[in-house]
């Protein structure tokens, strides 16, 4: 680990109120009290208490650079555990690089991508977990997002995971001590009690691998395709979701030919909404491509919502429709429902257990039904958004699955009666995998490959 002292904007580089310069290491405070000149004669920064704003000028020499406030944080009771400064300035982009400039020209470096946050990892401020939330509060796109990574920020995945390796470890020694010492710790008929604890531990990783899905939704947000037949009113509903012209839309049917992707709010939750071309038989070599795309991308999606013409018949491409979406989650919209209606709500009753709402995307009709249907079905149905630990970190998904792998094979060691140092080695690869999550066992490239992502500053 690098211990030397560094240094970065912790803003972003435009012009705002405020820019921030943070450093940290050894040499931050002997660095402060090289360029900070307080209001107060003689007074030194190295001599302030810890946790102390104090207000004055960063100073090259003789020229005065800016009026600042500086936040002094001594280690190790800082985000780094180290001595912290943060300098506070005016936010223009000059002044606060002429200030990150002095302070490295008075010993530090500058910091690398997410440089700040590793060390607090390193120093053992957080965990690897913790560490990967830092990012995806950074990156979150909704509130659900945000909700479940400052969650993991505040340790709920770190707590889960500490708390089942220790009933893992719990039996590691158990087991290694009765075969050390048979004559005082007694391992007969203990497979049976490991049983019940391993089951216990394979439904608790079951769950938390069925949140991994959960998970990516609220972090990347609700996939959804809209599918329906050529000029039954999908881009019209597109551009009306989004709240401008983004999809162009005429009375010729089959203008959309390839996928059209928006993201937008609704409820707090991130919806990614992909319009696509209309499904129908056509000897048209481009439009039979974007036909072709739209039925791979609802194959994919996590909600369908499938706009009807109900001023026409429902024909066979209405039918191969609703057979597609027979097994999805998904919405129909009965629309233009501002003209004589040839297809009604009670003849698509007969056709699909979907949820059927009438709407006029012309007019503006109905979508205030379809926000709080589509609400209703992720804050109420398979998906509910509360305190429960979210995965949404492929990485961690993948080393619990090493987990709940290598706890069947104790599981089955213990039903076909093998030996009991069988049980200890599957136990011990599940106790690390379970570790990898929260960095107690973690390589020098993953962990460069983690903070590599980060901005930097951070």
């Amino acid at each position: 680990m690098k211990t030397d002292t560094i240094a970065a904007i912790a803003t972003a580089m435009s012009n705002s109120g405020i820019g921030i310069v943070r450093i940290s290491g050894s040499d931050s405070l002997e660095i402060i009290d090289n360029i900070y000149r307080s209001r107060i004669a003689g007074k030194r920064l190295s001599e302030a208490d810890s946790h102390t704003v104090h207000y004055g000028y960063i100073c090259d020499g003789e020229d005065v650079i800016d009026e600042v406030i500086v936040l002094l944080m001594k280690g190790p009771n800082s985000f780094t555990r180290e001595d912290v400064v943060e300098i506070d300035c005016h936010g223009g982009v000059l002044v606060t690089k002429k200030i990150l400039e002095t302070v490295i020209k008075y010993g530090a470096r500058p910091a690398e991508p997410g440089e700040f946050t590793k060390r607090a990892f390193l120093n053992g401020r957080i965990d690897l977990s913790q560490a990967e939330a830092v990012i995806d509060v950074i990156n979150a796109k909704n509130d659900f997002a945000l909700k479940s990574s400052v969650s993991q920020l505040k340790g709920a995945v770190h707590d889960k995971i500490t708390e089942m390796r220790s009933r893992i470890i719990y039996n590691i020694a158990f087991i290694e001590s009765a075969l050390d010492d048979p004559e005082h710790v007694s391992i007969e008929g203990y497979g049976e009690k490991l049983l019940v604890e391993v089951e216990k531990l394979l439904i608790e990783l079951k769950n938390l691998l069925k949140s991994a899905d959960n998970g990516r939704i609220i972090k990347e947000g609700i996939q959804t395709v809209i599918v329906g037949k050529p000029n039954a009113g999908k881009s019209s509903l597109l551009n009306l979701l989004v709240g401008e012209e983004r999809a162009i839309v005429t009375d010729i049917a089959g203008t959309t030919r390839d996928v059209l992707e928006e993201s937008i709010q609704l409820g707090g939750v991130s919806l990614t909404i992909m319009d696509t071309a209309g499904i129908r038989n056509t000897e048209d070599v481009v439009e039979k491509i974007g036909v072709e795309r739209a039925r791979e991308y609802s194959l994919k999606a996590d909600l369908i919502i499938y706009v009807v013409d109900s001023s026409t018949d429902l024909d066979e491409n209405d039918e191969e429709i609703i057979q597609m979406i027979k097994e999805k989650k998904a919405v129909v919209l009965l629309n233009k429902s501002d003209l004589t209606m040839v297809t009604t709500e009670e003849m698509l009753e007969k056709k699909t257990d979907h949820r059927i709402i009438q709407i006029s995307a012309k007019e503006n009709r109905g979508i205030e039904i379809l926000e709080e249907t589509l609400k209703d079905m992720f804050f109420s149905g398979e998906i509910s958004f509360n305190d429960e630990v979210y995965i949404t970190n492929i990485r961690q998904k993948n080393l619990i699955q090493e987990a709940y792998e290598s706890l069947e094979m104790v599981k089955k060691s213990i039903l076909e009666e093998m030996p009991e140092d069988f049980y200890s080695i599957d136990l011990m690869s599940a106790y690390e995998s379970l570790g990898s999550i929260i960095g107690e066992k973690a390589e020098e490239d993953l962990v460069n490959e983690i903070f590599s992502k980060f901005c930097t500053g951070k």
